[in-house]
């Protein structure tokens, strides 16, 4: 965790005379930076200098917060409530518009842009304002402004130099990211921009990337593998987990490369639908050297052990959710809850207000059974008359099913809603107030945050990445680089690492067998693995799932695009009998929502700034 007040206020109104609040991208590129108190005095010490680094960390949203109940799953994972203001509900309309413009509707559900411009203080509930787009381009320019400037660092010592260039390189790589996955190749922005006239063209996916890939290449070098280690931070020791390290730049560099190399970045770059080999090797290494540091020691990244798995989604005692396992978080600050969500993973009968949503049933129906074999898969076990016994055991810590308890204390008034009641008819089904699906969602809050139990304290902070992500990653980039589940790639000796093990390794954190021997047999097969487990995995998790299917060109295909739910009664053995999947949403899915497209007033700016195809 980052210390709120790590710097002086006159180093914060440094940060806000020279870093102007941006209110759209043209105001982003044009402005030049101004100051109340010189530049020697902002960037010749470290202190002070930090002081100006720190702000880039607070343009990375939460994007959960974007308002009180906001949701911001856009893929195939999620139905809400029958109600037209909802991102995914826009999205699953085709309506990639809703990004910009939901803030006009008065309910502002898009974490990616925000009417206000770019806001980074978390004061007046800034923390729902923060909006990827304006943050992403704030970020940029003052990642320029600091590389510009590194010659005025002069008192400092050589690893405060190499920590301050290192942040910058990796911000600077690290918004690029953010804005491409998203909106495809863009200018990259490498130097202070003034008042000159803009002609920077749109780069193509393939290009911006690699320039986004050399910078945070660059940052690896300079970044400490643990801020604890260092003379820097041992200032602020024991408080330095969501600073950025030599593990998250080549995390990030990886995942960069191999965005890149995907079927459909690839495609739009080069005209071929296929993986480019060279940069999922490229790829492999990066994931590489980040799983060696965690390896060796010398990074503290681990996975967190099943017994406390859910604390990476969520604490009950003020501690930031997620490590040792997350590589990067939004900043949070603890002021004795943070329970924002509620209404969005519970129905009205528990007290809530019903603008939930709730697991599709086509999405759940990913999670395989105990014994690593999907559902469909011949020797599965899997029984339809008994269909939630014996599955994945992150099923049961993802998701609420017909018959769990949920309420565990009150009184006999609460009986009627103890339990789940999420057959046809049962009070926690209902399309305009409870689950739309047959299911709910309970991965980013215990059972007993309802309003009965009412867990106090919990913390819910879901991050951008987590070290499972980069063993999935590392297998797909050594799968398509080195040829098949059993190829490495070819680093240390005491660190030998198959795709086959990766996956593996965040199998047996959950207790499930490997592999099975029949989905190792070709490319195909083990990736059909990688995208079920990704999908159980990172359920949910930063729109991992909406770039994973666009990438992999799924995206249009029907099978990612019906959201469906179950109907189904209540035997008398508390078992589901005349179960019927029912297709309650197809999604408009076009050859143009490869894309978000780009704001049509900054797309005005000048010819070069080319819009999205279709849009």
């Amino acid at each position: 965790m980052i210390k709120n007040k790590i710097i002086s206020n006159l180093i914060w109104a440094s940060i806000t005379a020279i870093s102007l609040m941006m209110l759209s991208c043209e105001e982003y590129l044009d402005k030049s930076p101004e100051a109340d108190i010189s530049d020697e005095e902002v960037f010749s010490t470290f202190f002070s200098f930090q002081g100006f680094v720190e702000e880039m960390y607070h343009c990375t949203p939460d994007y959960t917060r974007s308002t009180w109940v906001a949701d911001w799953n856009i893929g195939d994972e999620i139905l809400a409530t029958t109600v037209d203001w909802r991102l995914n509900v826009h999205f699953d309309n085709g309506d990639y518009w809703y990004w910009y413009t939901s803030g006009g509707m008065g309910w502002d559900q898009s974490y990616f842009g925000e009417d206000e411009g770019a806001i980074t203080d978390l004061a007046n509930n800034g923390w729902q304002k923060k909006g990827l787009w304006p943050l992403a381009w704030y970020g940029i320019r003052k990642a320029n402004i600091g590389l510009a400037n590194l010659d005025k660092l002069v008192e400092a010592t050589q690893e405060e130099k190499d920590i301050i260039k290192g942040q910058l390189l990796f911000f600077r790589g690290f918004f690029h990211f953010q804005l491409m996955s998203f909106w495809g190749g863009l200018p990259y922005i490498d130097k202070v921009l003034g008042s000159d006239k803009l002609d920077l063209p749109r780069l193509s996916y393939r290009e911006t990337a690699l320039l986004a890939a050399k910078d945070l290449e660059e940052a690896a070098k300079f970044l400490p593998a643990n801020w604890d280690n260092t003379t820097v931070g041992k200032r602020t020791l024991g408080n330095n987990n969501q600073r950025i390290t030599k593990s998250t730049a080549y995390a990030y560099l990886g995942k960069d490369l191999l965005y890149a190399a995907s079927p459909l970045m690839n495609y739009v770059s080069t005209g071929n639908a296929s993986y480019d080999v060279e940069l999922c090797k490229k790829a492999a290494e990066a994931f590489y050297k980040c799983l060696y540091l965690s390896h060796t020691g010398e990074a503290f990244y681990q996975l967190t052990e099943w017994e406390r798995y859910q604390e990476n989604f969520y604490t009950l005692n003020g501690d930031i959710p997620g490590y040792p396992e997350s590589l990067m978080t939004p900043m949070f600050f603890w002021q004795g809850t943070y329970d924002v969500n509620g209404s969005l993973w519970q129905p009205q009968v528990t007290g809530f207000d019903g603008n939930m949503i709730s697991p599709s049933h086509n999405y759940v129906k990913n999670f395989g059974m105990a014994n690593g074999l999907p559902l469909d898969a011949e020797g599965s076990g899997y029984d339809p008359a008994d269909p939630w016994s014996n599955r994945d055991p992150r099923f049961y810590a993802f998701i609420t099913y017909d018959g769990v308890k949920v309420i565990q204390g009150g009184t006999s008034a609460d009986d009627y809603r103890r339990y789940a009641n999420l057959y046809n008819g049962g009070n926690y089904r209902n399309d305009l107030s409870g689950s739309r699906t047959g299911y709910m969602l309970r991965k980013f809050q215990p059972l007993e945050a309802n309003a009965v139990d009412n867990v106090p304290n919990r913390l819910e902070l879901p991050g951008y990445m987590r070290l499972a992500d980069v063993y999935y990653m590392y297998a797909e980039a050594v799968l398509y680089g080195y040829g098949t589940p059993k190829s490495s790639y070819p680093g240390n000796g005491d660190y030998v690492l198959t795709a086959e093990d990766a996956v593996n390794v965040v199998r047996a954190r959950a207790n499930v067998p490997g592999v099975d021997a029949r989905y190792l047999v070709s490319q195909e097969a083990f990736m059909s693995e990688i995208i079920r487990e990704r999908a159980v995995e990172l359920m949910c998790e930063a729109n991992i799932r909406f770039c994973d299917l666009r990438r992999w060109m799924l995206h249009k295909e029907m099978k990612y695009r019906q959201k469906t739910a179950i109907d189904f009664d209540r035997g008398p053995d508390g078992k589901p009998i005349n179960m019927v999947e029912r297709v309650v949403v197809t999604r408009v899915v076009e050859d143009k929502h490869y894309w978000l497209p780009l704001p049509q007033d900054q797309v005005n700016i000048y010819p070069e700034f080319n819009q999205n195809p279709g849009w």
